[in-house]
């Protein structure tokens, strides 16, 4: 069943963007913002961070406005632990912890010079694939070319003030949040350098002048320096103050964060003070989004490792789908993305929703976020030319193992008046189905074909058994089509009981509908259920079906 979505969040959110953009300088576009840490895989719940931002500029530069959807990636972080589940990778990156993700080395065997590139890369690509467009501005570069300096001289200049407000929010026990924010025991700095000698960020600042703006730190592994900070391009703002100080430097409109950042004397609370009393700019309107969850699986982190990421989800199911999961939820509403039988569901939702928006019949919002996910303002996005159903195609791949031949032999046999001559016509959906079978479906749910009659079942069918299966047998040759074998398998019960074809169904009918679909079953594949029985015989072939039901 299909589930309306209560409003347009999308072009609600446009509407809000653009009114707030209006006293923005001449020529500049309307900025909406992303921020992504490549700190290990890029998962399924960040996607929501650039998705967002993403639906809401593309849906103003479809009205015509200037805007730009820029996604900082923060590779300038702090590596802050080995992510479990990356093949390769083992105790000994624990050396790194604290450098910069740019400074760490990647997993074996990556093309990529460092382990912040590696990631970044892997998300990049989804994106490419998802048709979104966006300006990346890599943080390590900003940092290091000195872009911030003013930025970085200005927060140092403030940072009572800043301490004022964070002040405000800490608790009361020393905590390494605390630490994070610039508190320590010499003062409160709120920059942090990266050692000269050993490249970590387990620095403390022990004095600055404002003046000559020359800052000494010590360093836990027994170092130190004295830097003009002025000169100084190896570190970076606290989170809670490079934040505001990006949306000013950027002059961002527009810029979501999950619910992690939006409880109070979190970074966001916190920012939109900091933005206006030390920056002096507006902060963004900023909705809290939130989590994005798979089926069966805890909120996701990217520092456990093993959950999946865009790439999972693309090798699974086309890119319209995946963005529709998200168009079609407003921001604070958490979804769960199916890697199970869910998403044969799933697939069943969105092809109703196309035939609606098709004929007409959708709701406004439900066709908005539809036309959102087949597209952008750039154009349409790649799609199947024959979209045959996910969980028949799914039907198929499983009973024949992925055999193109005998794919295509089935899929052509589906519609004889209107036949698939080539399997490039249902793809690339046909892939992400036999992808999703051999990847997610487990063995003991596969489907697996009798290669003999079971003798000793067909002994002891009764006379009204074997006479439903003659029956079958005798007409599948009439009825080889999708269409037609679906009208046979559940005419044949109707035959028995004297009814007619076109017989609603009634209790006494549902019954003798089940016991017959079962008898099937345990002929053909030794099991109660299985796939739907009308895809099940089109991929065996009416030959093969008489000898396994004996008729």
């Amino acid at each position: 069943m299909t589930h309306s979505i209560a409003e347009d969040w999308v072009a609600r959110f446009a509407d809000e963007v653009i009114e707030a953009a209006k006293d923005r300088e001449e020529g500049k576009p309307i900025v909406c913002a992303s921020g992504l840490s490549p700190s290990g895989p890029i998962h399924l719940g960040n996607l929501r961070e650039v998705m967002t931002p993403h639906l809401v500029a593309d849906e103003i530069r479809r009205r015509g406005h200037d805007v730009v959807h820029i996604l900082s990636w923060d590779d300038f972080d702090r590596f802050r632990k080995v992510p479990a589940g990356i093949e390769g990778v083992d105790d000994s990156w624990a050396e790194h912890i604290g450098r910069p993700l740019t400074s760490v080395p990647p997993p074996p065997g990556s093309p990529y010079g460092s382990w912040g590139e590696h990631f970044k890369a892997a998300m990049a690509a989804s994106l490419e694939e998802l048709g979104v467009q966006y300006r990346g501005i890599s943080q390590t570069e900003m940092y290091t070319s000195g872009a911030y300096v003013e930025q970085v001289l200005l927060a140092m200049r403030e940072r009572n003030h800043i301490d004022g407000v964070l002040g405000k929010y800490r608790t009361k026990i020393a905590s390494e949040e605390n630490d994070e924010d610039g508190e320590g025991a010499t003062g409160y700095y709120p920059y942090r350098p990266y050692c000269s000698v050993c490249n970590r960020d387990t620095t403390t600042v022990t004095a600055y002048d404002d003046e000559t703006t020359e800052l000494t730190y010590t360093c836990s592994y027994g170092h130190g320096a004295t830097v003009l900070l002025r000169e100084h391009r190896h570190g970076k703002l606290v989170w809670k103050v490079d934040w505001p100080m990006r949306w000013a430097y950027e002059g961002v409109h527009f810029e979501p964060s999950g619910v992690d950042h939006s409880s109070p004397g979190s970074s966001y609370v916190v920012g939109t003070q900091l933005v206006a009393e030390v920056f002096g700019a507006k902060a963004p309107i900023g909705p809290m989004y939130a989590f994005v969850a798979i089926a069966g699986q805890a909120k996701m982190s990217s520092s456990r490792g093993g959950v999946p990421t865009p790439a999972d989800a693309l090798t699974v199911m086309e890119a319209p789908l995946l963005r529709w999961l998200y168009s079609r939820r407003r921001p604070n509403q958490a979804f769960k993305v199916a890697f199970d039988d869910e998403i044969q569901r799933m697939y069943d939702e969105w092809d109703t929703l196309g035939r609606k928006v098709a004929d007409g019949t959708a709701a406004p919002a439900d066709a908005a976020a539809y036309h959102r996910a087949i597209g952008t303002a750039a154009g349409p996005l790649p799609v199947t030319p024959r979209p045959l159903p996910y969980r028949m195609l799914a039907s198929v791949a499983d009973i024949t193992v992925g055999d193109p031949a005998q794919m295509l032999r089935i899929l052509t046999d589906i519609d004889p008046a209107n036949p698939i001559v080539t399997l490039d016509e249902a793809r690339p959906r046909l892939d992400c189905a036999v992808r999703w079978v051999t990847t997610y479906v487990p063995d003991e749910s596969r489907t697996h074909v009798r290669a003999e009659p079971d003798a000793e079942l067909l002994a002891s069918l009764d006379d009204e058994q074997k006479a439903s299966l003659v029956l079958l047998a005798d007409r599948l040759d009439d009825q080889w089509s999708l269409e037609g074998l679906t009208s046979l398998v559940y005419g044949v019960p109707k035959i028995r009981l004297g009814l007619p074809m076109d017989t609603k169904p009634t209790p006494e009918l549902k019954v003798a509908q089940r016991e017959f679909f079962s008898l099937l079953y345990r002929l053909l594949v030794s099991r109660e259920s299985g796939p739907r029985l009308p895809t099940l015989l089109l991929s065996l072939g009416a030959d093969r079906v008489r000898t396994l039901v004996g008729a």
